[in-house]
């Protein structure tokens, strides 16, 4: 079997960690919670979170499926290198950032699912995971429209490429079918 990325458990775990953060602070804000300003805290460190966590890194092995929108925040972790890149400072960062969520009772939740993901990047981080972009690639694959040389002229079912082919070359030729019975002057 394959050695796990412990790097995709601890984005999605602090992805998930950052939303339920920032939903606690809000709650505790707009209720005015005692200590309502740790839960103000909550909802700035909830959205810094989010924000860093949004974009996947790319696997050492198979296909990333990107998030809709990565690209744009890609480009700004790029911008911090190895502040962003490394886990052990995520580890800590996430440590560091769920402690004041601690406080108060609506954040609880957050502050714990962050200190796990706290733990799973640390883990992460001395298998010697690192956090590398996902590079688009160029697409080698036709498009369906270049594929198509000439569109069917017949509407379905359409009969096999010889039939049609007979079929058009009687028409070309009499203009038209042959009647099997003979119209004399007789019958009429």
């Amino acid at each position: 079997m394959g050695q796990i990325e412990w790097a995709m458990w601890a984005n999605e775990q602090a992805l998930a960690s950052g939303l339920i953060l920032l939903t606690g602070g809000i709650v505790a804000v707009a209720g005015q919670f005692k200590g309502w300003q740790f839960a103000a805290y909550a909802i700035a460190a909830g959205a810094f979170i989010c924000l860093l966590e949004y974009p996947r890194s790319k696997r050492k092995k198979g296909s990333t499926m990107e998030r809709c929108g990565q690209k744009y925040m890609t480009g700004v972790l790029k911008v911090f290198g190895p502040v962003t890149r490394n886990y052990y400072v995520r580890a800590i960062l996430h440590a560091a950032l769920a402690v004041p969520g601690g406080f108060i009772l609506s954040t609880i939740l957050g502050t714990v699912c962050l200190g796990i993901a706290s733990i799973i990047y640390f883990l992460a981080a001395v298998r010697g995971e690192e956090w590398r972009p996902i590079e688009m690639r160029a697409e080698s694959k036709p498009r369906a429209a270049e594929t198509i040389k000439r569109p069917p002229q017949n509407p379905p079912p359409r009969p096999p490429p010889e039939v049609r082919k007979k079929q058009a070359d009687e028409v070309s030729l009499g203009g038209g079918h042959v009647n099997p019975i003979p119209v004399t002057d007789d019958a009429v």
